[in-house]
């Protein structure tokens, strides 16, 4: 799928920006390697809508002004930490005879037998990896079959993934991606419980003690008032 953005030279910086924003545009920066960085801004719902569906694992055709377009990836978003709205962005041009490094989302599909039918807990330790490769071959999302997970034994990694041709691992093969773990025992959750309730009991008696001593450091000093 291919996916596009218009933008525009911004010839002003520092509180510039601030109009930019105000005007529903996201200040941005592209750069790529031998390139001049050019300051530019984006639309902010055009940027919106082509950030949700390309991430930061596929390529974007940038329009600056009037130039034929130039291939890019979304290398780095900043959003404000109250309204979560984009602030400024980060391009990376790429050049497409030149091998380049990316990290790609990971897509679970399927189902495991030791958690559908056993009864196991789904553990996922990574939810993305990444890769090296052309920018004509980088894949959008790498997919992990979970129907592999059939006891809680088994385990999938890194090196389990089947790539597409001309992609490279770059992730250790060796990282654990997904296991199940066992559902707890009678014994076990008895024991969990326990622990919990005494937990409590040790946080009630601290409070108890510093209480004590509060009240004897307040009767001391009034003591000492006579």
């Amino acid at each position: 799928m291919n996916y596009a953005l218009s933008a525009k030279l911004r010839t002003k910086m520092g509180r510039r920006a601030k109009t930019e924003l105000k005007d529903s545009r996201v200040p941005a920066i592209m750069y790529g390697s031998g390139l001049v960085n050019q300051v530019v801004s984006v639309p902010r719902s055009e940027f919106l809508k082509v950030f949700k569906q390309a991430g930061y694992s596929s390529l974007v055709d940038i329009s600056i002004d009037e130039a034929a377009p130039v291939k890019a990836v979304i290398k780095e978003l900043q959003v404000h930490p109250l309204t979560m709205e984009p602030i400024h962005v980060d391009f990376h041009q790429v050049r497409m005879d030149q091998e380049m490094e990316a990290v790609i989302p990971l897509k679970f599909v399927g189902e495991s037998s030791a958690v559908k039918a056993d009864a196991g807990t789904l553990i996922k330790s990574l939810d993305e990896v990444e890769v090296r490769c052309l920018p004509a071959n980088l894949p959008h999302e790498l997919e992990v079959d979970l129907s592999l997970l059939v006891s809680f034994e088994v385990s999938i990694s890194v090196g389990d993934i089947k790539l597409p041709k001309g992609v490279e691992m770059v992730t250790d093969t060796e990282l654990t991606i997904a296991t199940v773990s066992r559902p707890l025992t009678e014994d076990e959750l008895k024991k969990l419980e326990e622990n919990q309730a005494g937990d409590v009991t040790t946080v009630k008696s601290e409070a108890d003690l510093k209480k004590a001593a509060d009240e004897a450091k307040a009767a001391a000093e009034a003591a000492a008032k006579k």
